[in-house]
């Protein structure tokens, strides 16, 4: 493997934020060295460009600084369900299994194995119900005494017993299995929900078996095979129902398990009969009969999804639950990456608030793992808070556009520049997805974790496919323009993350004078969208230093740290688009989507909201009449009357780019909203967003539409607070200009 596609050394921690008093861990991952270096500094720039202030940042010396060993701490992606050993597992002579499946990818490469669906299995024997390699429903019989549980000749252990006809993807079927040990046969259903003319995959056949299943002491698991607390077979698609037995049932029997598992003529033999539609917004499984054999669920696969009897009447799965009652796997989900702690950090009361990284360093590579340091819980240290957006910051986790989305050259107007940690993501995999990418079974990605190493989270980090030849900062490296702004300006500010606002809410807002934001607060959860209203209309003062903010609804799991959920639905700038009826959001039964289709336009919190976006050249200001308004007479201080604004800076080359909002009245921009700027000139890699497009015209680009633009606004808000918004991702790039 390239030298570029290895890491010699990455961390994460397991908090982003803490505050004096409380503790944050670190965890690292070695390749090739003994022992790494560790320190804690204060970052304050990171852009790499030579026409800004460059690299910064600030040693701090603490007591955890010096050498730890290394360690290599491995990352298993893929979710999957576990029951845990119970006694009404053993002694399962004679079974039966049977769910729904809709399957994404049944006839995958061959060299990547067969995909476990219902398996009870360790290396002493025991079944599983799986798809083949080559996409056919089969049963696995292992006796066990070929003792590494993974069979041999086929005479000496194991069975693998096909239907050997593949199956379609993204089909509903009906799966099962039944083994009555004292005949030695083996009965398998394969039936497809929807027949097709020409399609040959329903399938209902004995058969013998002269395998009898071993004795597994083991758990019961769902989409995966688990042995030693390691995955394998992961299994891509949905799965509904499953059911389990203590003996064989009939065709006919089996049929009838998956809406009646309880009824009379086999009820008394049900071993589990799982419902998916209960405890909707948490990561347990309940069983439904009488033994209770609840599990819980591995990296978070997607809850919430149309069952195998959703009929189209109801969107809400609160509504009509049990619709609902399919999870959708993958073998490239990953929650919580589970690395062991290295050093534990608890930050000295004298340490001010602000953005900081403990660095690592191996002797050859360095890593940096951003956190941020708050003020004593319930204080504050300064009149201004930096709001720092880590909700979209784990929205973009790890992208790969650059390698992946077909459309960004021609989004970008220029070849991706990929870097080394372009490179290696593309390489690995397993590090985890953004929102905006796809998993390996061609589905959406809606859950996004911060527990694992985001290496486009790190300072001096640009992305491949934004600004001219990728050399524009994004998300926290751009963040970081605003942080050197105000230590240049000798301005003293607290900070505080996305996760706190979602938490702590108004109380959190109203300790402060003036909020300052990100470049991108795009990502935004009920809880953070209402403490910032009632902020404003409580006299607080907002500065908007960004774009395209306040766009998508997130929500945050309610007992799981550190994890987010976003359901891409009907409208908007999207990579992938959701199912119907999946728009309704598993953590909180919220509907998902665009503010704006929730009634709640950026407009009305800010006024402005996105129009327009490109990623190759910024453009400039030109003052508008309210901004000679006696209202507006403080922030034109020193300009001139026709003096172009911001026609310089280090993203693109001017202060209007990237991505661009305006007013909008329509939308619920305040009617004395003042209009003070708006860009002009940009090129035809500026396109309108979708949202803004009622039909299909050609004159959507920079040289034909005069939306494309942004616009600097201000307005008051009630009891003395006011809003000043930039409408420009690239404006902050443009801070340090002089």
């Amino acid at each position: 493997m390239s030298p570029a596609m290895t890491r010699t050394i990455l961390g994460y921690a397991d908090r982003l934020s803490v505050a004096p008093g409380e503790r944050i861990a670190f965890k690292a991952s070695c390749i090739g060295h003994a022992h790494y270096h560790l320190e804690i500094v204060r970052l304050v720039s990171g852009d790499l460009s030579p026409e800004g202030p460059g690299f910064v940042e600030e040693e701090i010396p603490t007591g955890i600084a010096g050498n730890y060993p290394a360690r290599f701490q491995d990352i298993a992606a893929g979710s999957y369900a576990v029951v845990p050993d119970a006694q009404v597992f053993h002694g399962l002579a004679s079974f039966a299994v049977a769910a729904m499946i809709w399957p994404t990818t049944p006839g995958r490469a061959a060299d990547r194995g067969p995909q476990t669906l219902i398996a009870r299995r360790s290396d002493k024997g025991g079944f599983a119900l799986a798809i083949d390699p080559a996409g056919c429903l089969c049963l696995v019989l292992d006796d066990g005494k070929n003792g590494d549980g993974k069979g041999g000749d086929g005479k000496g252990g194991w069975a693998e017993i096909s239907t050997a006809k593949p199956m379609l993807a993204r089909e509903w079927y009906f799966a099962a299995a039944s083994f009555d040990a004292a005949r030695g046969r083996v009965l398998l259903v394969q039936e497809p929900l929807l027949a097709y003319a020409r399609d040959d995959s329903h399938v209902v056949r004995e058969f013998a078996a002269k395998i009898r299943p071993g004795e597994a002491a083991a758990p019961l698991t769902i989409a995966a095979a688990v042995r030693e607390g390691k995955a394998s077979a992961l299994y891509n698609g949905k799965i509904d129902s499953p059911r389990l037995y203590r003996r064989a049932l009939s065709e006919a029997e089996l049929r009838q398990a998956i809406p009646s598992p309880m009824a009379a003529a086999y009820g008394a033999d049900l071993v589990a009969a799982w419902d998916f539609s209960i405890d909707m917004g948490t990561d347990r499984i309940r069983d439904r009969s009488p033994h209770r054999l609840d599990g819980w669920l591995a990296n978070l696969p997607t809850r919430a999804m149309k069952g195998w009897n959703w009929d189209g009447s109801e969107l809400d799965w609160r509504k009509s639950p049990r619709q609902y009652g399919a999870i959708h796997f993958h073998d490239s989900d990953l929650y919580d990456a589970g690395w062991q702690n290295d050093v534990v950090f608890e930050p000295p009361a004298h340490l001010r608030s602000g953005i900081y990284a403990a660095r690592l360093s191996d002797g050859g590579e360095v890593e940096r793992i951003p956190f941020f340091i708050l003020p004593k819980r319930g204080t504050a240290t300064s009149d201004t808070l930096f709001l720092i957006p880590t909700a979209s910051y784990m929205a973009y986790a790890n992208e790969r556009l650059g390698y992946d989305s077909e459309s960004a050259e021609v989004a970008s107007s220029h070849l991706p520049a990929l870097g080394r940690e372009d490179l290696f993501l593309n390489a690995h995999r397993e590090y985890g997805y953004s929102f905006y990418e796809h998993h390996s079974d061609g589905s959406g990605v809606s859950i996004s974790s911060r527990l694992r190493p985001i290496l486009n989270m790190r300072p001096g980090h640009t992305t491949s496919w934004i600004g001219p030849a990728g050399t524009a900062p994004w998300q926290f490296n751009a963040d970081l323009h605003i942080s050197a702004w105000l230590e240049a300006m000798g301005h003293r500010y607290d900070v505080a993350t996305d996760e706190d606002l979602h938490e702590e809410g108004l109380a959190l807002l109203q300790r402060y004078r003036v909020i300052v934001t990100g470049t991108h607060p795009e990502y935004y959860s009920t809880q953070m969208w209402d403490a910032l209203q009632a902020y404003l209309q409580r006299g607080g003062r907002l500065m908007y230093l960004g774009a395209n903010g306040f766009y998508w609804r997130i929500a945050f799991h309610p007992s799981l740290p550190g994890v987010i959920e976003l359901r891409r639905v009907e409208d908007g700038v999207r990579d992938w688009s959701g199912e119907p009826g999946e728009y309704y959001m598993s953590f909180t039964g919220e509907y998902g989507g665009l503010w704006r289709r929730n009634a709640r336009p950026p407009q009305a919190i800010v006024g402005v909201g996105f129009v327009a976006q490109g990623f190759d050249v910024s453009s400039y200001y030109v003052r508008r009449p309210d901004s000679f308004d006696p209202r507006a007479a403080f922030i034109f201080e020193g300009i001139g009357t026709d003096e172009k604004i911001g026609d310089f800076g280090l993203v693109g080359g001017g202060a209007a780019g990237l991505e661009l909002d305006i007013v909008d009245r329509s939308l619920g921009s305040p009617p004395h909203t003042l209009v003070l700027a708006a860009s002009e000139g940009h090129g035809q890699a500026y396109i309108l967003v979708p949202e803004e497009v009622t039909s299909t015209f050609p004159n959507t680009d920079g040289t034909q539409n005069p939306r494309v633009h942004a616009e600097l606004a201000f307005f008051e808000t009630p009891n003395g607070g006011a809003v000043f918004s930039t409408g420009s991702i690239a404006w902050a790039g443009s801070l340090s200009h002089n």
